[in-house]
């Protein structure tokens, strides 16, 4: 048996919404002990061991919300719902994605590659080494010949996986700061802004900041 609640204020809302971001931005600043050996993974670690924690405390939240106000009837309930909603499925995808980007990264490190061309050259004045073609400093070799031996990589492979890290954590961070300013602006928006038809409108602007970037993303890949 269902018992009717009173729909939550628009300040309560609004509060939704800004903790979830606060949640959300609070990921590209957690940290995790990196072992030497796994030195190359230490760009994604805070991030992928604080990520599913948020996903799961987002998610208890939104069925909290559901739950105290089952079906949101008002046009700001809906729209924060919307928000919210939206926020935790890209998250979720986002957190995949860097999941499989950190299982590609750990299975090519376990198995042998295959040798590469050269790709890269070093201007006049660099040191130059039998194992890279990249310009780096005799410092920068130095600490990418350590870091190497340490994960016991050839330092090519180190400075290969290093950078897909790199590009994976860039990425989740892209993620997580568009997510996070977007549940901001739907909160500012729920609070200060919308009137009691926000939802009537035929326009994208009555649409949640994320949902419209959703739709932007997907138009985009067609």
């Amino acid at each position: 048996m269902t018992t009717d609640r009173t729909p939550l204020t628009r300040a309560e809302l609004a509060d939704l919404l800004t903790d979830a971001a606060q949640s959300v931005s609070g990921i590209l600043t957690a940290e995790y002990p990196t072992a030497a050996g796994r030195s190359y993974l230490h760009p994604v670690l805070g991030a992928l061991s604080a990520g599913p924690q948020v996903v799961g405390e987002l998610n208890d939240r939104l069925e909290g919300f559901v739950a105290a106000e089952p079906r949101p009837a008002t046009s700001a309930g809906l729209f924060t719902l919307a928000s919210y909603a939206s926020a935790l499925g890209w998250l979720t995808e986002s957190f995949a994605e860097l999941t499989a980007s950190v299982d590609q990264i750990c299975t090519r490190v376990g198995i042998p590659t295959e040798p590469r061309n050269p790709v890269f050259a070093a201007p006049d004045g660099a040191e130059r080494d039998d194992e890279f073609d990249f310009a780096f400093s005799a410092l920068e070799l130095a600490a990418i010949r350590t870091a190497a031996a340490a994960a016991g990589l050839a330092p090519d492979d180190y400075v290969e996986v290093l950078s897909e890290s790199l590009l994976a954590a860039s990425r989740i961070t892209d993620a997580c700061m568009e997510i996070s300013s977007g549940l901001l602006e739907d909160a500012g928006y729920v609070l200060d802004e919308a009137t009691d038809h926000v939802w009537l409108g035929d326009g994208p602007e009555s649409l949640p900041t994320l949902v419209r970037s959703l739709l932007a993303r997907m138009e985009a890949t067609e």
